[in-house]
């Protein structure tokens, strides 16, 4: 048993006979938070833009718990995550999340974003992009406007046009949680990320979690309109849809697709269902508290309860299932596990010490380059 959580013995039949061996060796994780507690202010959770559930999971990240959980939920395999912070609501330690964020980075040679706000100038925004020498920025719906509805907030309402234009000169990567109840299939959402293509062909714009399409309901006709942009690619994290995991391979090929965690909510001991358009995470009762004010779980009992592994492996598993129907390679898998997210934070200006193997002191214990820019 872990400190930290448990692995039992499920986890690891799980992980030895579905993942490992189709997992390549060195992977990438695009999308990872950490942060201490300390940063998030107390909020009212009936005025929260966001769901509130992931905060049963974990109130902290510390770079040290990021360590442990790879270590336990990836033998044998080597990762390396972009980082960005967790400072999610007006309140809370926006500079403090940035300035632990940058101080990981700096210890651990791993990449990493700056949590930002639309309420920055462009001058402002590219100086602390450049200072914390952070590869681009996190943006999230929650800073926007507070005088805008919530399922009226439009993606330019927190990556405002003159942040765009700095990513854009730079190069840099933009991580987008994309807003609106409509998800993935809202057309202004689709409309707006076509948008940024055009305007903004530089951006590496990822679109995480696919989109938040983490129903089949939630697709529409985007991702054959999102097929045709020349630039976007996809996270998958946090996601476990594989019906829509075929989907996006199918629309934008297996380039274009990123492997993310979204660590540390997807520690959580959970398997996803979808009823009536609606996502709901099956977890095993009492391990969360009282969860009885979030909609998105439900609590179940048994062998059910005890079937139940972590939400990453649902989601590495959900992938696999898509990989076999479109007839992925072994050369697709290592593009989506590990080169397009190193082809894309080389392209952003990560230095190739980055992708060294080093131990939890920074040492260099494995002087593998990675793979040449293609």
């Amino acid at each position: 048993m872990s400190s930290l959580f448990g692995v039992k013995d499920y986890d690891r039949r799980f992980y030895r006979e579905r993942l490992a061996n189709f997992l390549p060796d060195r992977l990438i994780d695009i999308h990872t938070h950490v942060w201490l507690r300390g940063f998030q202010a107390e909020h009212n959770a009936d005025a929260q833009r966001t769901v509130g559930w992931p905060s049963l999971v974990a109130r902290e990240n510390p770079l040290e718990d990021l360590d442990e959980t790879y270590r336990l939920m990836f033998p044998g395999k080597h990762v390396i995550p972009l980082m960005f912070g967790m400072t999610l609501q007006p309140g809370d330690d926006l500079d403090g999340g940035n300035t632990y964020v940058r101080d990981c980075s700096a210890a651990r040679k791993w990449p990493a974003l700056i949590f930002s706000v639309p309420q920055w100038s462009a001058q402002e925004f590219e100086t602390r992009v450049r200072a914390g020498a952070f590869l681009g920025a996190k943006v999230y719906l929650s800073w926007a406007d507070p005088n805008i509805p919530a399922d009226d907030i439009q993606i330019f309402d927190f990556l405002p046009h003159h942040q765009l234009e700095v990513l854009n000169q730079h190069g840099w990567i933009a991580m987008l949680h994309i807003p609106r109840s409509g998800r993935l299939k809202d057309p202004v959402n689709v409309s707006q990320m076509i948008e940024i293509d055009r305007r903004y062909p530089r951006v590496k714009l990822i679109i995480a979690h696919v989109g938040r399409a983490y129903c089949p309901e939630d697709v529409g006709d985007s991702l054959d309109l999102l097929g045709g942009t020349d630039n976007l690619v996809f996270d998958i994290s946090a996601n476990t849809n594989a019906e829509n995991f075929e989907r996006l391979v199918r629309a934008v090929g297996p380039r274009r697709v990123l492997f993310g965690s979204d660590l540390p909510i997807s520690r959580m001991r959970t398997r996803r269902v979808c009823e009536s358009a609606v996502y709901i995470n099956l977890v095993p009762k009492g391990l969360y508290g009282d969860v009885s004010r979030h909609k998105n779980l439900r609590e179940v009992i048994g062998t059910e309860a005890e079937r139940l592994t972590f939400f990453i492996y649902e989601e590495i598993e959900a992938f696999k299932v898509a990989a076999e129907k479109t007839s992925l390679t072994s050369s697709d898998l290592e593009d989506v596990f590990y080169n397009n997210g190193m082809r894309l934070l080389r392209a952003a200006g990560a230095p190739s010490s980055i992708f060294e193997h080093r131990d939890t002191t920074g040492t260099v214990i494995d002087d593998r380059p990675g793979l040449p820019l293609l």
